[in-house]
């Protein structure tokens, strides 16, 4: 006789559901309700306005629906993700608002400025008065707290629908897109395409201005640090020059979005984009180069700085054959010699050593070998061992009258770093992937992310590093940044825009293979999937074309300037 069984066969399924919370806790719901509704009694609790929820590992939007049993963890302000949500959302609220004031004007959401904020262009342009027009009617809509309708569209549908409304842009970039659909959003009768998700409505977009700028106005929101409020707006920066040399680029090379650049692919005109692309950057060194040359009675020490995965090492030695050229023999001096025996090193708040803090380094130590190598003195450099965490002897140099030393690390623009060396003795150069060409004129590419597919291939080629180890570690590199690079970027005499127009569909054939290998259910493969949807719009571009030389060349392998600072350290060391 078989025995009674604990377990019971249901004909349908209960009518409720349960999540969990990273802490254990459990909300229970109606089965099918908006993730948003099973948070909605924790919401206040939360350290910052709820903007998603990563359900079962994957990244979602607040209004989707809860069939089955989860693990749930709300995603705030305070988050990278939660961030993202939220300015993609304004943009789309800013698009919505111009559409309803100004029907027949043209939007363009340009780069980020540094102070928190878009700069943005509109045809023809504002006044102050449009501007509070424009900002009051985005309130309007907030106010309303009107709903932010996901819906997938058949491809050929969406790009009758953007051709109808004038949308070039987006019509050339559709074009060349694999899948036979788009996810849009709608907001009342305004439709658009966004790359990644939204808030479920208006009234999640509270904190936000319109400021004017030259050539265009500012769209302002937090930054994650202080997620309710504006940060005080900066003044002018000298950024802005170098985002407009960019733009002239562009325009020179015909290349206004990624669309563009597709059909240059396609077309076979992509060589011609390389070339120019790379002869822009070679100008623009030879003229820094040219700058430093014309101070060269007063100049003796030039300062290269920028965040992780700029270009900082190619800059350098491109910088030196160019400084050549103008008669100059520059020793480069490596600030990673200077680091402090690893026991002394700064610890972060987590107890880690913090190599990315400034008294990571012997200061002292530098700027009294940097004093007597300029009066002409010898001395024996430090040669830092990373395996004993020690300072050991390094060579000994002496400096030919009147040359340069070039240091290049991401402290180099910190007047910290080089106490009683007069200001008007140094040149400062600041290096990063400034702008990057955008998908259209309202969905931006973050040169962030630029960087971040830079680092994750040279990683994995160089370090042998997973992406899901470089994407992990990302986060702290950003923290680092934020505390001793940005905040003294305008310290710089010049900028140098390292980005590439074309280098993103050189990026994803080394790129897509590493990120699909991140692992399902951590924290990297939400990371990973979605720099993967951002590499599908580029049609790939072959290494081959990339010169030997290119700073690209970098972070994918095969540039002829690997060896060249130790044939030039030899040259300047007189040996």
């Amino acid at each position: 006789m078989d025995k009674p069984s604990a377990f019971r066969l249901l004909d349908t399924p209960t009518a409720e559901v349960a999540v969990y919370l990273p802490d254990g806790r459990g909300i229970v719901g109606p089965r099918g309700a908006a993730v948003a509704d099973f948070l909605q009694p924790i919401a206040e609790t939360l350290p910052a306005p709820l903007m998603g929820a990563v359900v079962n590992g994957d990244l979602r939007e607040l209004t989707f629906p809860i069939q089955l049993e989860a693990q749930v963890r709300p995603v705030t302000l305070r988050d990278s993700d939660g961030i993202r949500i939220y300015r993609r959302s304004l943009v789309f609220l800013l698009e919505v608002a111009f559409s309803d004031l100004f029907p027949q004007g043209r939007l363009i959401v340009d780069h980020s400025v540094v102070s928190g904020g878009y700069f943005c262009r509109a045809r023809p342009a504002l006044d102050q008065a449009a501007l509070r027009r424009l900002e009051a009617h985005m309130r309007e809509l907030v106010q309303q707290n009107l709903p932010i309708v996901r819906a997938e569209l058949p491809l050929d549908e969406a790009i009758a629908y953007f051709q109808t409304h004038g949308h070039t842009d987006k019509v050339r970039l559709l074009r060349h897109r694999a899948k036979d659909y788009l996810t849009v959003y709608r907001l009342g009768d305004y439709l658009d395409y966004h790359h990644g998700y939204m808030v479920p409505a208006t009234g999640y977009l509270r904190w936000f201005a319109l400021a004017p700028a030259e050539g265009g106005f500012i769209l302002r929101f937090p930054q994650r640090e202080h997620p309710t409020t504006l940060p005080p707006l900066g003044k002018p920066s000298k950024l802005l020059a170098t985002f407009r040399q960019y733009g002239d680029w562009l325009r020179r090379l015909g290349i206004n979005n990624v669309g563009s650049l597709n059909d240059a692919v396609e077309s076979g005109r992509i060589r011609e984009v390389v070339l120019v692309s790379e002869a822009l950057h070679e100008q623009r060194i030879a003229e820094i180069a040219a700058k430093i040359a014309a101070q060269r009675e007063a100049m003796r020490v030039v300062l290269i700085a920028g965040p992780s995965s700029s270009g900082k090492t190619t800059f350098s030695k491109r910088l030196t054959v160019q400084l050549l050229t103008q008669g100059l023999s520059p020793f480069p001096l490596e600030l990673d010699n200077y680091f402090v025996d690893r026991k002394h090193t700064p610890r972060d708040a987590q107890g880690n050593y913090d190599f990315e803090h400034i008294d990571a380094l012997d200061r002292d130590r530098l700027a009294e070998d940097v004093h007597r190598l300029l009066r002409g003195e010898a001395v024996q450099l430090p040669r830092y061992n990373f395996k004993t965490g020690h300072r050991e002897p390094g060579e000994v140099v002496q400096l030919a009258p009147g040359q340069l030393i070039i240091m290049e690390g991401i402290h180099g623009l910190n007047p910290r770093l080089l106490p009683g060396i007069p200001r008007e003795q140094t040149f400062r150069i600041y290096v990063s992937a400034l702008t990057q060409l955008n998908l259209d004129c309202h969905n931006r590419v973050s040169t962030t992310d630029t960087r971040l597919l830079r680092r994750i291939v040279r990683d994995a080629r160089d370090r042998g590093y997973s992406a899901q180890e470089t994407i992990d570690r990302w986060e702290a590199v950003r923290r680092g940044e934020k505390r001793w690079i940005f905040p003294f970027q305008e310290e710089a005499d010049v900028m140098f825009n390292s980005a590439l127009v074309y280098e993103l569909a050189v990026l994803k054939t080394y790129a897509v293979p590493l990120l699909l290998q991140v692992p399902h259910h951590t924290p990297a493969h939400i990371e990973a999937k979605r720099l993967l949807s951002l590499l599908e719009w580029f049609v790939p571009v072959e290494a081959r074309l990339v010169p030997d030389d290119s700073l690209l060349r970098e972070f994918i392998g095969g540039s002829i300037l690997s060896a060249f600072l130790l044939w030039h350290n030899d040259l300047s060391s007189g040996q």
